[in-house]
């Protein structure tokens, strides 16, 4: 097969690079293809738990998992084909694991075990919108340092981990360090006319993405307008008690001060029962201080992009979220020569 990015049907819209991973990320993606044709999704491959755990230990293979729910969020198929991807296993020795998942480790066996290239095959497959990359082809563990100076390794013992030291994650880092940036996500971020940090884990999907080798780097030097989305609510076993500032000092902290200058925050009103269940179980909406993130040079726009869902989970709209994201591009960018040029506001 030639080894060349699959991208979907362009040719409108800005260029959109968006970096994270889990459900988040995908939520957003979702809203964001019916927009632009330009869009790259860069995602982690620090995942060692669940169905994508059990493929990882079995056969070797870098996580599908996050990767697989971008791949699906950027489909243009059949409702069957839709339907089979998100389908899981309810019984034998393949319970809980989906068929998307096995789908691409399938795709990474007849690669040679290449996971870009049958993450590129599955892209071609399943016709998508722009194109997904896995952030590093490396092999990696995610370890978390606490305040108190507990360490554990692997993303899927650090919520445990937390419930059980209760005290604030210090900081993570990848084993091994600096692994290589895909060469493919190195060009998507230097070529972007808006770059996307998030919605999502902000320890666990976002930050082990800047940890690569030249990301954070080429997030910096890009001249594209950069946006931090924040979660609509803190998340338990992670960032129970952090504001919104919190969030954004621990991003510049595994990256570089100023990595970013506008974060979108929800200004929807989340019900009252919904909060007291969440209160439950430690999150609460994100609370955030404009006067706290303008001393670390972040301004705050927010708009009414949350939704409840039928399960009483509260997650972005994906359309209000999308629709918030191009009227920014709109307004704070101009086009010079066909470069995306950011315009901050005087």
């Amino acid at each position: 097969m030639e080894d060349t990015l699959y991208r979907g049907p362009s040719g409108r819209g800005p260029r959109i690079v968006a970096i994270g991973g889990g459900t988040g990320l995908s939520t957003m993606l979702r809203g964001l293809k019916t927009h632009t044709g330009e869009l790259t999704a860069i995602v982690t491959v620090a995942d060692d738990g669940g169905g994508s755990g059990v493929l990882r230990q079995e056969l070797g293979m870098l996580p599908p998992g996050d990767v697989r729910n971008c791949l699906e969020a950027l489909a243009n198929v059949e409702p069957v084909m839709s339907e089979l991807l998100h389908y899981r296993f309810t019984e034998g020795s393949l319970r809980g694991q989906s068929f998307g998942n096995l789908f691409l480790a399938a795709l990474n066996g007849i690669s040679g075990g290449r996971f870009d290239q049958a993450v590129r095959r599955m892209s071609q497959v399943l016709a998508i919108t722009g194109a997904v990359l896995p952030v590093t082809t490396s092999d990696v563990r995610l370890e978390a340092e606490f305040e108190n100076g507990t360490r554990v390794l692997g993303e899927s013992k650090i919520f445990y981990c937390k419930k059980r030291e209760d005290c604030r994650i210090l900081k993570v880092r990848l084993l091994p360090e600096k692994p290589p940036a895909l060469p493919e996500a190195l060009e998507a971020i230097r070529e972007a006319d808006m770059i996307l940090l998030g919605p999502g884990s902000l320890y666990t999907s976002v930050i082990p993405n800047l940890l690569v080798d030249g990301i954070w780097e080429a997030i910096a030097a890009s001249p594209a307008l950069k946006v931090y989305v924040a979660n609509i609510m803190t998340q338990e076993g992670e960032t129970e008690g952090c504001t919104c500032a919190d969030h954004i000092r621990a991003l510049f902290r595994h990256s570089g001060p100023g990595l970013f200058s506008l974060c979108l925050v929800n200004s929807a009103p989340i019900p009252e029962d919904v909060v007291a269940r969440y209160a439950l179980e430690g999150a609460e909406p994100l609370r955030w201080d404009r006067e706290a993130c303008r001393e670390l040079g972040v301004e705050l726009v927010s708009r009414p992009v949350a939704q409840v869902r039928p399960d009483g989970m509260v997650r972005h709209d994906p359309e209000k979220l999308a629709d918030a994201l191009l009227d920014l591009h709109a307004q704070r960018s101009v086009r010079i020569a066909g470069l995306g040029r950011y315009r901050p506001e005087s």
